[in-house]
């Protein structure tokens, strides 16, 4: 026995297995909304690591300002090195030492993306 679908078809038939193409769309869509939250709370955290690491290298850098620029530099690389955050300049200006950090972001799933940290740390003038 044939069948065969007359313009008088119901709506049912007609509408078969459109639940899943919306569940897949529905998936597709929540998939793209929790890799868009897993790399921004990638930068998020990449972005506080290299402000603290600057912040505390900085930190130490300046506590060791009457040391030479040389050492003071080099005590703020070791505060870096243990917090796993790149060293990416240190100078010294009188008792002030300037520092950055770079931090590449943990679970980012895109190429590359960097998160920068600078700080000052010295005496406070009055």
């Amino acid at each position: 026995m044939i069948t065969t679908r007359t313009k008088g078809s119901s709506r049912t038939e007609r509408d078969r297995g459109l639940a899943t193409v919306w569940a897949a769309g529905a998936v597709a869509a929540l998939l793209a909304l929790a890799a868009f939250g897993i790399n921004l709370g990638a930068a998020v955290s990449g972005r506080h690591r290299a402000e603290a690491a600057a912040d505390l290298a900085a930190l130490a850098a300046a506590g060791h300002a009457a040391d030479g620029e040389p050492a003071a530099c080099a005590q703020g690389s070791r505060v870096t090195d243990a917090m796993a955050a790149p060293l990416v300049s240190c100078h010294l200006s009188g008792w002030e030492a300037f520092v950055e950090t770079e931090v590449r972001a943990p679970i980012s799933m895109l190429p590359g993306p960097t998160a920068h940290g600078r700080a000052r740390a010295g005496p406070v003038s009055e």
